[in-house]
């Protein structure tokens, strides 16, 4: 999840401030008050040094953040909604502390692939609970990939379903293998699919991102769906793979180049035994 180059008109920086502070004063308010009245919500104060921290750095930035407003926004809704929550980012950039601060009390885990851009955000923030990983793919293999996974059996739709079936999962190219272990020690509720990088022939692209998302979705065990969001559908491996792992039919709104789709768990054996996931 990069950011832009620091720009030097005042403008834009000005801009970027305002998306992110006017989001994280809207979520800081709505919190305090729901916070009150609910007793689920019995970290009310870390939760507001998480947005107290974040507004404060967004207030004093001059950094770019990479979506919009009204792609930041898509996403900030269903957080409003679901925090506390479990939501996975891949992708680590200096937008990170909103997407923490906007999950307060909840478990906001970052995965970034490059090593010196994991090293300077974190020098940065710290506290982000963030890890270092490594992807089995290439962006030039990406058709290739398309088209072989239907011949793999251990790619197919109900082998791998859910978090725990990724982890063993190393004969299919796709599944997201060797991460850290927290990953697949829970399910996850909201997914954000913005890196690693996949605007070169060496790149890892975003294809075994977008499958896992998928797996995970499908096989989840507990109450309700799962949100994912995919940025930079613009581009055209995003594009495929999302019509080919996150469905169409899944697919609930989108703006600018951010697609959002709610996946529910699958259950019944001829969906979990069918030879695509959509």
């Amino acid at each position: 999840m990069r950011v832009l180059p620091e720009k030097p008109l005042f403008a834009a920086a000005a801009g970027a401030t305002l998306v992110a502070s006017a989001l994280l004063v809207s979520s800081f308010l709505d919190r305090g008050l729901h916070c009150s009245l609910n007793p689920r919500f019995s970290r009310s104060a870390d939760a507001t040094s998480e947005l107290a921290k974040a507004l404060l750095y967004y207030a004093t930035t001059t950094v770019v953040p990479q979506q919009s407003r009204d792609e930041i926004r898509l996403s900030f809704d269903v957080l409003q909604r679901r925090s506390p929550c479990n939501f996975l980012v891949f992708g680590l950039g200096r937008d990170s502390q909103m997407w923490a601060a906007l999950n307060p009390g909840g478990t906001t885990i970052f995965l970034e692939e490059d090593p010196q851009w994991y090293a300077a955000v974190k020098k940065d923030s710290p506290e982000l609970r963030a890890h270092h990983v490594k992807y089995r793919t290439k962006l030039s293999e990406a058709e290739k990939l398309l088209r072989g996974y239907r011949k793999n059996a251990e790619c197919r739709p109900g082998r791998v379903d859910g978090v725990e079936g990724l982890q063993h999962n190393g004969r299919c190219p796709l599944a997201l293998v060797g991460l850290p272990g927290e990953v697949y020690e829970r399910e996850w509720d909201v997914l954000m699919i913005d890196a690693p990088k996949g605007y070169f022939p060496e790149a890892p692209g975003r294809m075994a991102a977008i499958y896992s998302a998928a797996v995970m979705a499908r096989g989840r065990r507990g109450e309700g769906e799962t949100d994912v969001f995919l940025h930079d559908v613009d581009r055209r491996v995003e594009k495929s793979y999302a019509m080919e792992f996150l469905c169409e039919k899944y697919r609930v709104g989108g703006t600018g180049r951010l697609w959002h789709f709610k996946i529910p768990p699958v259950n019944d054996t001829s969906a979990m035994n069918a030879d695509t996931f959509c």
